[in-house]
């Protein structure tokens, strides 16, 4: 069936994290229509049980297709794809793209075999995770840690508020004080958030850290999914969508406008 060129792209994800997903997929392919969902309501999700999760991401992405009509789905949230993934592809009839720790090419460039994953405490905890690490990092020493501080240092970034460099010095010690952690070399970042304060955490990091993350093979996933189905000739202004709309929201509104995010809907 021939898709409408203005049909958009919908990347999903608790809160402004997905805008890292978002940026890559949007310099490969410029002219893509964009609807940007963030569950406002339901953050933060790395706190959440895996229950919570599984129910709520399902059914919000279900109102969301419906809504807008995409041509695909984005989960833009390593969280709600490794935990609801399986679920709400059983429930959308549209391909659904998840994004997942970037272990495998973090283990293919690691030279000293030791790497960190650094996530939600729901993330880092998945059997998921343990998969791709034996599958792709046998060889390798894996540590793992989850902060919830750190997802909120990167909403407050994007707000433009003042950051406090402690909370990327004490997410990356929970890594580096592991046993190995000072032999590290490749840090994973596990949360569509962290690449937001990359510069952040480079700059707390006691020696040189490479950090990885999956937005540019998504970007090349999505390209991929579209096939020859055809993009609008010029952009298009995009969509920001929340649950639970707020005055707090207003403050995204020039990062999310950065991003050819121009409309502010809710949900």
């Amino acid at each position: 069936m021939a898709i409408s060129p203005d049909a958009p792209v919908l990347f999903f994800d608790s809160g402004v994290g997905g805008l890292s997903i978002l940026r890559p997929a949007r310099a490969l392919i410029p002219t893509m229509p964009v609807v940007y969902a963030a569950d406002h309501a339901g953050y933060p999700y790395g706190t959440k049980s895996e229950a919570e999760i599984a129910a709520r991401v399902p059914a919000l992405l279900g109102r969301l297709v419906e809504r807008y009509r995409p041509r695909m789905a984005v989960i833009a949230c390593n969280t709600a794809s490794t935990i609801a993934l399986t679920g709400v592809r059983a429930a959308l009839d549209v391909p659904v793209v998840g994004t997942v720790p970037a272990i495998k090419p973090a283990a293919l460039q690691s030279k000293s075999r030791v790497i960190g994953v650094l996530g939600t405490d729901a993330t880092v905890r998945q059997p998921y995770v343990d998969r791709l690490a034996a599958e792709h990092g046998a060889d390798c020493l894996i540590l793992r840690h989850g902060s919830a501080a750190l997802v909120d240092l990167a909403e407050a970034k994007l707000r433009g508020e003042p950051l406090n460099p402690v909370v990327a010095r004490d997410a990356l010690a929970g890594l580096l004080d592991q046993s190995g952690g000072d032999r590290m070399d490749m840090v994973v970042l596990a949360c569509t958030h962290f690449p937001l304060v990359q510069e952040e955490l480079a700059a707390a990091a006691p020696h040189p850290l490479t950090f990885l993350h999956g937005g540019e093979g998504i970007a090349r996933r999505i390209a991929y999914l579209n096939g020859d189905q055809p993009w609008p000739a010029t952009p298009l202004p995009g969509t920001a969508v929340f649950t639970g709309l707020d005055s707090g929201i207003a403050a995204l509104a020039p990062a999310l406008g950065s991003f050819g995010l121009d409309r502010i809907e809710g949900l």
